[in-house]
């Protein structure tokens, strides 16, 4: 199965909302001919062309490769929310690494959303940047735990902008009976994914970075330069990034069997009511829950309820994707379980086995970085400027990340997939009976 034809048509974004109120979403022109650079860049993605943008401030001549659209992958379709932390929370990170390597990751993931902030400011981006995410306690006995892992946080990371929130207050916030409390993180925002992207090649472009769309590598010839191929091109370069996370395939088999594709969804709703909009989210955060098969959620620009749900682990999307978001949307809001979804499309993000980042010098000068897990819009985008500054050898925060224990998928490319069906049918089992 290709996943970069399967579920879409190619060369073209998918009929989703943030496509549909994209700014400039101009075309690049396809890669020709042979093509030297000192950095040749492959993904469209946050990765790659956050690592373009940096590499190109620092004085390198970049080539950035995309096989579709700039954004075309998850980059433009996620649920927007620019998370704190690691996918993992600091309690199991110090139990697998230690207090100081924790911090460390903390520290590196604050990092991470400062340098979005940052990047919107400094190149004048639109894209709707908004503080605050909730997290939405889907069973009781979680709420203690949050009260609890907020305090820790508070007390021995030092963290302001957080806030516990019993289930009265969190109610006044997101008036869902199903969520029994949470929190609010002011560090945290949601902006407009396919915006933030287009804005961030915008900026690169303008720093020299030559841009190539419908350019698909079809093969990388190691040594010293690297040729990297597509059908219409051979690029010559010094070093490769290969920042193509959830939709890599089976161009590197190191990226292969440690990142694992899923398929997620969301809807746009017709836009709201202020009635309405107020009965989903009191105020104009974002949301996501306790629920290992998670409901994310925010409200767009025009008051539409933009909600992501449900998840599919085979590469082909489901035939009928409104029945796969519209089923949990019932249950957080019953009063909306009819409305009129104006747009819904899916996603392939890439997930590692431990759900932390997977960072990697592949060869000498071969580059990689993926598996953001969900955490992709401030992960990704500090994995390009991580990359870009380990080729420029300060590789001290880079080879943190790598030195993270990676294992791979069990099962290998033929049965992981299966295999992980088999886990996360479990899981999604066991939220609706625990």
């Amino acid at each position: 199965m290709d996943l970069l034809t399967i579920n879409d048509q190619p060369g073209l974004h998918p009929d989703s909302y943030y496509a549909a109120t994209a700014h400039d979403c101009k075309r690049w022109p396809t890669a020709k001919g042979d093509i030297r650079c000192d950095v040749c860049v492959i993904g469209g993605g946050y990765t790659g062309v956050s690592s373009a943008l940096h590499l190109a401030s620092k004085g390198y001549r970049v080539v950035l490769l995309e096989a579709n659209r700039l954004g075309w992958g998850a980059s433009g379709r996620n649920g927007g929310q620019v998370n704190t932390g690691m996918r993992l929370h600091q309690d199991e990170l110090e139990r697998m690494f230690g207090s100081a390597t924790a911090h460390g990751l903390w520290k590196l993931a604050g990092e991470a959303v400062t340098l979005v902030e940052e990047l919107i400011r400094e190149h004048g981006i639109a894209c709707a940047f908004k503080r605050g995410v909730l997290t939405a306690c889907h069973r009781r006995r979680y709420v203690e735990a949050t009260r609890i892992y907020t305090e820790k946080l508070q007390g021995e990371y030092g963290v302001e902008g957080l806030t516990f929130l019993d289930r009265d207050a969190f109610r006044a916030i997101l008036p869902s009976g199903f969520y029994e409390g949470g929190s609010l993180d002011t560090n945290a925002g949601h902006l407009h994914p396919l915006n933030y992207l287009l804005g961030l090649a915008r900026a690169a472009e303008q720093q020299g970075v030559e841009v190539f769309e419908t350019s698909r590598v079809i093969r990388i010839d190691h040594a010293s330069p690297v040729t990297v191929h597509t059908d219409c091109a051979r690029v010559s370069a010094d070093f490769v990034i290969i920042g193509c996370n959830g939709y890599a395939g089976d161009l590197d088999r190191d990226i292969a069997r440690h990142i694992m594709p899923i398929n997620g969804f969301i809807a746009a709703t017709r836009p709201l009511s202020e009635k309405e909009a107020a009965s989903v989210l009191a105020r104009d955060y974002a949301a996501a829950d306790s629920k290992f098969v998670i409901n994310y959620f925010r409200l767009s620009e025009d008051r539409r309820l933009l909600f992501g749900g449900g998840e599919s682990y085979g590469y082909r999307f489901p035939a009928n994707l409104d029945a796969v978001v519209r089923r949990p949307l019932r249950i957080v809001f019953p009063q909306l379980k009819d409305i009129e979804f104006d747009y819904c499309w899916g996603g392939t993000l890439g997930i590692t086995m431990s759900r932390l980042p997977y960072f990697r010098r592949l060869r000498g000068n071969i580059l990689t970085a993926g598996g953001f897990s969900g955490q992709g819009v401030a992960l990704a985008t500090l994995a390009g400027k991580l990359l870009a500054d380990a080729i420029a050898g300060q590789a001290e925060k880079f080879d943190l990340m790598a030195s993270l224990p990676a294992s791979p998928f069990p099962g290998g490319p033929r049965w992981r997939s299966p295999l992980l069906a088999l886990a996360m049918t479990w899981y999604a089992l066991r939220d609706g009976l625990s």
